[in-house]
């Protein structure tokens, strides 16, 4: 589990794919400090698991399965990511709950100056849309940011400069793609209702499969 505060922009030093997925080296330094084999760790707020661990970063294991449904099966080496080790439960706890289980892939379609904030409107599938209200909460790889307003097919957030600064969100331009992930707690109680008769169940969808290709991005 995560809250969305980023700790630190690594880089992908190295992808080895295979038929089995891929390995990731990924250079990092705060990150490191007691990171262990076997922890886990959000990399674009992708949940994953350090397979080694060394003085200049880390690696990680990823399936076929992330590679297809996050922003991590088309990144290329040196892209930056945000980093941020599962958090510990006896700290003070910022932005929200987070899982690193990345529920599809949103597009960015404008970004604005608005005094010392970027305004950014990014485009996501209707099965993100549905959970999103304005003033929750939203993972955008990996950040935790404040929904300002919610359309059919698009979501708004501002980010300010400290974080423009420490994320990748201030290297972001039109067009990127961004891993998003909705609040846990809407998903919850959708499920609720659903058990409970009050709404009609809802088939799991296929994450973002159609949305991708029909961006050219699969």
């Amino acid at each position: 589990m995560f809250s969305g505060i980023i700790e630190e922009m690594g880089a992908i030093q190295s992808i080895n794919k295979g038929l089995a997925g891929a390995k990731f080296s990924i250079l990092a330094s705060l990150t490191l400090e007691d990171l262990k084999l076997g922890d886990s760790i959000s990399v674009a707020g992708t949940c994953l698991t350090a397979s080694q661990v060394g003085d200049m970063g880390f690696s990680v294991d990823v399936s076929t399965e992330t590679l297809k449904c996050t922003t991590l099966g088309s990144i290329p080496v040196g892209t930056p990511v945000n980093l941020e080790r599962a958090m510990k439960l006896n700290a003070r706890m910022g932005g929200h709950l987070v899982t690193g289980h990345v529920d599809g892939i949103g597009l960015l379609r404008a970004r604005q100056q608005d005094g010392n904030s970027i305004q950014l409107t990014i485009e996501a599938p209707e099965e993100i849309i549905r959970y999103c209200v304005a003033k929750g909460s939203i993972t955008v790889d990996g950040i935790s940011l404040t929904i300002n307003n919610v359309s059919e097919r698009s979501i708004a957030v501002a980010i300010i400069p400290h974080t423009a600064k420490v994320t990748t969100m201030g290297l972001k331009q039109l067009g990127d793609t961004v891993n998003l992930e909705s609040d846990l707690i809407g998903k919850y109680v959708e499920r609720l209702l659903q058990t409970s008769g009050v709404l009609p169940a809802k088939p799991a969808p296929l994450i973002n499969r159609e949305y991708l290709e029909k961006r050219g991005l699969l």
